[in-house]
């Protein structure tokens, strides 16, 4: 994972739109005295997420029973951080943290793609049969360009200096998000 000292490497034009604004901002700060706050978040999950998003996309394509769409060979790494926490960290950065500073919110909660796509899988096998195993309707397609194969930070800095920290834990939330989704979509 990496701190909010790590150089930025954007490997598509999203990315470099991201690492834009974080630039923007820093130097607002420095020339001008902005007061500025940075935060960069691990993937966030939780109920009511936008569906092009990985585990709505996912859970919406298996209740449908149309294939689950994995990119490339499924290896890509991801940290996940539940919506409650990643807000709960924004709002310690807004409460306690220091004007000019940059901080991550990470869960270390670290999952191949392929790896937490199974997981859910057997999670809607568990929660809503079908009949089949939910894990064949994994299909891999081509990789987007630039997709990056790991994405992790490390929130040691917010932990230490605002005293936050993750409280969900991941097959807890993964559990809770999924009972949403089925609540509003029974299949």
């Amino acid at each position: 994972p990496c701190d909010e000292e790590a150089p930025f490497r954007p490997n598509n034009p999203y990315a470099a739109s991201k690492a834009a604004a974080d630039h923007l901002a820093r130097a607002a700060f420095h020339t001008y005295g902005l007061p500025t706050l940075i935060s960069h978040g691990s993937n966030t999950f939780g109920p009511a997420q936008h569906p092009e998003k990985l585990i709505p996309h996912m859970l919406h394509c298996a209740l449908a029973g149309r294939p689950l769409p994995v990119f490339g060979d499924g290896r890509n790494v991801r940290d996940w951080l539940a919506v409650e926490d990643h807000c709960r960290g924004l709002a310690a950065i807004l409460e306690r943290g220091r004007v000019g500073e940059t901080y991550n919110l990470g869960a270390g909660n670290a999952w191949r793609n392929i790896d937490l796509v199974q997981r859910l899988c057997r999670l809607l096998d568990e929660m809503q049969p079908r009949g089949r195993p939910y894990g064949e309707l994994i299909r891999f397609v081509a990789d987007r360009p630039g997709h990056d194969q790991r994405y992790a930070v490390d929130g040691s800095k917010a932990c230490r200096e605002l005293g936050w920290a993750p409280r969900t834990g991941f097959a807890e939330g993964l559990a809770e998000t999924l009972r949403w989704y089925l609540a509003r979509n029974p299949g």
